[in-house]
């Protein structure tokens, strides 16, 4: 197994409006054994409080992907874009030259929980872009950012994928791999079982370049699999 990746172990802020675990490097959180995976750089778990939010602040040449687990997620930023990320959807922005944008909490009377994810792109000093679609589940295993946005997924300036895994207690699935690619799977709720390892909510695991995984779950799963260069 190349690479296990346990939530207790991951690195914190608490800034009392924001609640943050880091799955790798990032802000005052530094690890030099956790500086990402292939061109996944970030996976930040955020709980932000109500009214709260990310002001404004700069990016440049980062894909930022945001994925809304519960709440609602406002997004502005200077090339006009203004939009309500909710559960479902699936937000990415494009850095490129640059970008200034904010994040706050829809909401005056819950929290928004989201996870934020950074891939590094393949190509530089691009126009910035958005998008942002409702992708529904269609079985066990759904495409949602893809290089080409292919069939409904959302495009992104990479050579990888995120899908959504959504499993029953009992299910299995295999997670696939060309060879010399990357895989990186995020458990976001629920129970997995691989490799006679369990791997819960936040918990996260990369097997072998190249190789297959094949999960089992111990209860109903939500995760994240990235299939990368």
């Amino acid at each position: 197994m190349q690479y296990i990746r346990r939530a207790n172990e991951r690195g914190a802020a608490d800034f009392g409006w924001l609640q943050s675990k880091h799955s790798f490097s990032f802000g005052n959180y530094y690890d030099n054994k956790h500086m990402g995976v292939s061109a996944l750089r970030v996976i930040n778990d955020d709980t932000v409080a109500p009214g709260a939010g990310f002001g404004a602040h700069g990016h440049r040449d980062m894909e930022i992907i945001s994925y809304v687990l519960e709440g609602a997620l406002e997004h502005k930023d200077n090339q006009g874009n203004q939009h309500i990320v909710r559960p479902g959807e699936v937000q990415r922005m494009s850095a490129g030259t640059g970008v200034v944008h904010s994040e706050y909490n829809a909401s005056n009377t819950d929290q928004v929980k989201f996870l934020q994810i950074w891939i590094q792109p393949n190509v530089f000093s691009s126009s910035p872009g958005y998008e942002q679609k409702h992708i529904s589940q269609d079985g066990k295993l759904t495409p949602l950012v893809t290089p080409t946005g292919s069939d409904g997924t959302i495009s992104i300036q990479q050579d990888m994928q995120m899908m959504r895994v959504q499993l029953n207690a009992g299910d299995n699935v295999t997670l696939s791999l060309e060879d010399e690619r990357v895989g990186y799977l995020h458990i976001i709720k629920g129970e997995v079982e691989f490799d006679d390892n369990t791997f819960s909510a936040g918990d996260a695991v990369s097997p072998e370049k190249g190789n297959a995984m094949v999960v089992k779950a111990n209860q109903d799963v939500e995760a994240l699999w990235f299939d990368l260069p």
